[in-house]
């Protein structure tokens, strides 16, 4: 039987959440009622053998996982397999951006000792393909730039074989923060853009849209063999034509990969869920992403950043292959015209 399922891990001793602790600057909020969701958007209880597995490895290397902490409707799946994205630099954000339940705070300092416990858990999960993710830090000089190019160089070093995509903050207002991570040499970066230009006041209020698409355009300048990507929450308000120009934009910046799901409410307290799209709308706007060019399109209800990311590395990576051999092929049959003149 499938329900409808939001998964909290984060409890007080007496089993009870803290949404309150969690996000003491929504507290003044007015509610807003979380509405049902449609038949299409369910997921079942997460009660496999391995996700049990996946969670005890988490606790006993004391990492800290977006798939927790965001509330990710695709824990249960994602861990059934070993998959599992790893949140560095602690479980507490700088920004306060409406629609996420991470928690917003004073961050702790760093741990030097991180990098080696994420890079030990994806030997132990045998992880082709990992995502390694981070809450805004703010407070640091280079927005916690250094500690994501440490953590890369020591998978590197553990699992020589596994590729690594980094979902990294904005680095707003961090000269300097963007290169080192570049020069760690991700195999993916990844900033999601989230929404568009018109609601980030509301819904990500502490970012600027043109530094995010930008941050990403500059990654491909810094190293144009690193794959891009961002991904977009709908059901916020949005309207087509915002979308589509949004791609544009990303297509602009020579954004590879576009990732679109459904915006959840997390509580009462975060941004409303204007409407559900529909999956019918979600490949529309699939097929409409596949034409503007992106090498890859992952457009559903329940579609995340790192949902099937290793399967949709491995379909990146051949989309790109393709690409070069058709451009090959492209020159070679110009060059034989020319000889016959």
């Amino acid at each position: 039987m499938s329900v409808r399922v939001l998964i909290d891990h984060r409890k007080t001793a007496q089993g009870k959440t803290t949404q309150a602790a969690r996000h003491p600057e929504k507290a003044h909020r007015p509610d807003n009622p979380i509405a049902r969701k449609p038949d299409w958007i369910r997921v079942k209880a997460p009660n496999h053998p391995v996700y049990h597995e996946t969670r005890k490895l988490m606790r006993d290397n004391k990492l800290v996982t977006v798939c927790e902490e965001a509330a990710c409707p695709n824990i249960g799946e994602c861990w059934s397999q070993r998959h599992a994205t790893m949140m560095i630099m602690g479980e507490i954000c700088t920004r306060a951006c409406s629609f996420c339940n991470v928690t917003t705070g004073l961050p702790h300092a760093l741990d030097a000792d991180e990098p080696n416990r994420v890079a030990d858990a994806v030997g132990r999960l045998g992880l082709r393909h990992v995502v390694i993710t981070s809450v805004d830090r703010d407070d640091l000089a280079d927005g916690g730039a250094r500690h994501f190019a440490e953590v890369i160089g020591a998978v590197r070093n553990a699992s020589p074989e596994t590729t690594i995509e980094v979902l990294t903050p904005d680095f707003l207002r961090k000269p300097g923060a963007l290169e080192v991570v570049v020069e760690a040499r991700p195999d993916v970066f990844n900033h999601n853009i989230e929404t568009v230009p018109r609601l980030y006041t509301t819904i990500r209020p502490g970012a600027r849209y043109y530094q995010s698409v930008r941050l990403l355009d500059r990654v491909k300048q810094l190293d144009p063999s690193i794959f891009t990507k961002s991904g977009l929450m709908l059901g916020l308000g949005e309207e087509k034509a915002e979308l589509a120009q949004v791609m544009d934009d990303f297509r602009i910046a020579d954004i590879d990969f576009i990732t679109m799901g459904q915006y959840l409410q997390p509580t009462v307290k975060h941004a409303a869920v204007a409407r559900f799209v529909t999956p019918d709308e979600f490949a529309d706007y699939a097929a409409m992403a596949r034409v503007k060019g992106f090498l890859q399109v992952s457009a559903t209800p329940l579609t995340r950043s790192s949902y099937h990311a290793d399967a949709d590395f491995a379909a990146l990576r051949e989309a790109r292959e393709a690409q070069l051999r058709n451009r090959e092929a492209a020159t070679h049959g110009q060059s034989e015209k020319v000889k016959t003149f």
